[in-house]
């Protein structure tokens, strides 16, 4: 059973899609920053082809000539100087480097992917309206409203008036499951 348990889990775990969601959206913040970033070239480019213009050929040439000359020697030293037993055992030490940077880079993989993730999560609750709805949830929680506090004066007992002027707490309780039935349709869709 831990094998279906694990399908299970998978399948509706919403991580994947609020990746997707967020990648999605940092994509459109993105795309609405292009049309300032090609003002900015179109305003850029003249000078950049006069610069390139006006260059000396020559001088690029000797310029060239200096590095290749220079790459030339520095891979004459290297080559001179390599030693069979420490080329053995510089390969093992940078193998070893390689899997402890391999590491380190999973791990900051998957705080980025957490981060889109959280990111995207934002961005469907946005979408869908629930922040506001959320923000108004913690303001009835924070600051009683009116009409609670005056329960007890009418005559009526206190749970009955805070149940009767809190909307939003049925509101927060039918909403959670239909969340995840969208998140179950979705898997199956998949």
């Amino acid at each position: 059973m831990a094998i279906a348990d694990d399908l299970k889990k998978t399948l509706t775990d919403p991580t994947p899609l609020y990746f997707a969601a967020g990648t999605a959206d940092l994509a459109v913040q993105q795309a609405k920053k292009v049309p300032g970033l090609i003002e900015q070239l179109r305003a850029e480019a003249p000078a950049r082809i006069d610069a390139v213009r006006n260059t000396d050929s020559k001088a690029v040439q000797e310029k060239a000539k200096e590095a290749q000359e220079a790459v030339t020697a520095k891979v004459a030293e290297v080559l001179g100087a390599i030693d069979p037993k420490k080329l053995g055992e510089t390969a093992q030490d940078l193998a070893l480097r390689g899997v402890g940077v391999a590491a380190e880079y999973a791990v900051k993989a998957k705080e980025a992917y957490d981060k889109v993730a959280e990111h995207g999560e934002q961005a469907v609750r946005a979408w869908r309206g629930e922040v506001s709805e959320e923000i108004v949830d913690i303001a009835v929680a924070v600051e009683p409203e009116p009409a609670a506090q005056a329960g007890p004066s009418t005559g009526e007992p206190a749970a009955e008036a805070a149940a009767e002027e809190k909307p939003s707490a049925k509101r927060a309780a039918t909403r959670k499951p239909a969340a995840k039935k969208t998140v179950a349709a979705s898997a199956d869709e998949s």
